[in-house]
């Protein structure tokens, strides 16, 4: 009996010791909340005016902080305050900067990364328990551009849709104040919407061109839920010469594309919730040898991105890998700042 009174006082204890830790103060809450098509921050609409940040340094693959003091500085310049990244950032610290910084971050969940914080392991709950009263989180965002990739998933998209939305479920359950978003590539279509009715803001990868305007009346008539662009924009270098621009190179053509497509997003707030430019800084580690830039193997006019129709995957940052700003860095600066006035 003595036993078991004590063993209901430790529980007791334990519960008291949750309700403590899980309790938020009023004036500290940000509850992330969906209404309509709005993504609402402590009740009031929020425009994310991103970038896509996945810092690599030269001659690594592998994602370091270590510039995160410079890079802090030059997002605050350029009115950036949303990031998104690829994988979660495991480090207080790192979420504190972003905080201090006043810049909110979407954390990205893979399916496989061998269990760390992955979707297939269920890992990625520990995460969200781990992080979620931290002030930082924006949304919770599930798989990147993984409909372009059905042979991840035994050739079915079905059992990707299935994974995604139950791993939406979960996290509902565990954390009620921060929505769930997906990076989808393009416009999601009936399956993806169907099958997925947890996701709560659908993020779309699409490259258009310099001109995403059809995405957003495309969206509007299939769903009523929020959007945003979760990557879009132009690189720095042109595998041909075209559109005006000469090969090699070029940051006009970046600028160029990046401010008709800020300029679309935002003329599109009705429907959308913003953008994350792709992307912050250069990526050396994507093509070829990690210590230096190379420009990739992709053939012109393959794809919509603009203007040669090439993606030269070393060449997308709106500052370099040294952290100095190109053309597209004003670009940037300008639009977003406009909003914030």
């Amino acid at each position: 009996m003595k036993k078991n009174i004590l063993f209901i006082l430790f529980l007791t204890v334990i519960g008291i010791a949750g309700a403590v830790v899980s309790c938020k103060v009023p004036d500290e809450l940000q509850e992330v909340t969906v209404s309509g098509r709005r993504i609402m921050v402590n009740n009031e609409p929020y425009i994310i005016k991103g970038i896509c940040y996945h810092p690599v340094p030269k001659g690594s693959d592998q994602r370091s902080f270590q510039s995160l003091s410079r890079d802090l500085e030059l997002m605050k310049e350029a009115g950036i305050n949303t990031i998104r990244v690829y994988a979660p950032i495991d480090d207080i610290e790192v979420l504190n900067a972003f905080d201090a910084a006043g810049i909110k971050v979407i954390v990205g969940f893979g399916y496989n990364q061998d269990g760390n914080f992955d979707i297939l392991s269920g890992s990625f709950i520990e995460y969200v328990n781990k992080y979620k009263s931290h002030k930082a989180i924006l949304l919770w965002e599930l798989g990147n551009e993984y409909n372009y990739h059905p042979e991840w998933f035994e050739g079915d998209l079905k059992n990707w849709y299935r994974a995604m939305n139950e791993a939406a479920e979960l996290i509902h359950k565990n954390d009620p104040d921060h929505p769930v978003t997906t990076a989808h590539g393009e416009l999601p279509d009936d399956l993806a919407l169907s099958s997925c009715p947890n996701i709560d803001v659908w993020g779309m990868n699409v490259y258009r061109w310099d001109d995403p305007n059809d995405i957003f009346s495309q969206w509007e008539k299939i769903s009523n839920k929020p959007m945003y662009l979760s990557e879009a924009g132009g690189d720095s270098y042109m595998t041909i010469s075209k559109s005006g621009y000469e090969k090699g190179v070029n940051e006009k053509a970046q600028a160029g594309a990046n401010a008709k497509i800020l300029e679309s997003v935002f003329n599109h707030m009705d429907v959308g919730s913003g953008v994350t430019l792709f992307s912050f800084t250069d990526g050396w580690w994507k093509a070829g040898n990690n210590a230096t830039q190379d420009i990739g193997g992709w053939a012109p006019n393959s794809t919509g991105v603009p203007y040669d129709g090439t993606p030269n995957e070393e060449f997308w940052g709106i500052v370099d890998i040294d952290r100095n700003k190109k053309e597209t860095f004003e670009i940037v600066k300008q639009k977003y700042n406009e909003l914030s006035k």
